[in-house]
């Protein structure tokens, strides 16, 4: 069966998906899935366990290739899009941070392997802004959960362009502060024309724009 998930939007280019098929195996995470997520939005992806939601996370940072159906950014092959591989920003699960670096090393390493690298003037002053700078020179593996986390999510505070941000589950290990933070990281991007898709266990009400849902719900077979 079908599942139409459209936002619509009229500011610009975005991803578009077309009767997108993912499968785990044997199993069908989804099939024919139809959405578009365009400029100057802010999406939550839901959907109960084993939906899909990472999956298809995936799918769309370009890490794993969908099983059936096709995606297109301003109605070129993802895959093709030098545009969109340059305003793309993905971050997994996990915090992907070296436990031997310390935590601005830590962030100079992972914005250099994604093209990012920038001063170390604006790296410290995205720590500082994460509430971490006073943690810059300890290694990684003396941080706390939470304290990574926001090294990790510093990578949102250096973009100044409209990007389009491919999350899972930001939120985790993050204290109240932190969670107001991320927030406005997302309100901020989506305000200059970017895009922002992200799962998370959370309940989120960021201000000042509006927050859509795309859900995976009942999609599984």
């Amino acid at each position: 069966m079908a599942t139409d998930l459209t936002l619509h939007n009229e500011q610009g280019a975005g991803v578009r998906a077309q009767d997108l098929t993912v499968r785990r195996g044997n199993e069908v995470l989804f099939k024919a899935l139809n959405f578009e997520l365009q400029a100057g939005q802010l999406v939550w992806l839901r959907g109960s366990n084993g939906s899909g939601k990472t999956s298809l996370l995936r799918v769309i940072a370009g890490l794993s290739r969908p099983d059936g159906g096709q995606l297109s950014w301003g109605g070129q092959p993802l895959a093709q899009s030098e545009d969109y591989k340059a305003r793309l920003v993905y971050m997994g699960h996990a915090n992907a941070l070296k436990d031997d670096l310390t935590a601005l090393e830590a962030l100079h390493f992972m914005t250099t392997v994604h093209g990012r690298s920038c001063s170390a003037e604006r790296m410290e002053a995205a720590l500082r802004r994460m509430g971490v700078h006073h943690r810059r020179k300890l290694p990684v593996r003396m941080l706390s959960q939470g304290q990574r986390r926001r090294v990790a999510l510093a990578r949102l505070a250096l973009e100044e362009r409209p990007g389009f941000w491919v999350l899972d589950e930001p939120f985790d290990a993050l204290d109240d502060a932190g969670l107001a933070l991320v927030q406005q990281l997302f309100v901020e991007n989506v305000q200059r024309g970017g895009t922002v898709l992200f799962t998370s266990h959370i309940p989120v009400r960021p201000d000042g724009v509006a927050l859509q849902e795309l859900r995976l719900e009942g999609t599984r077979k």
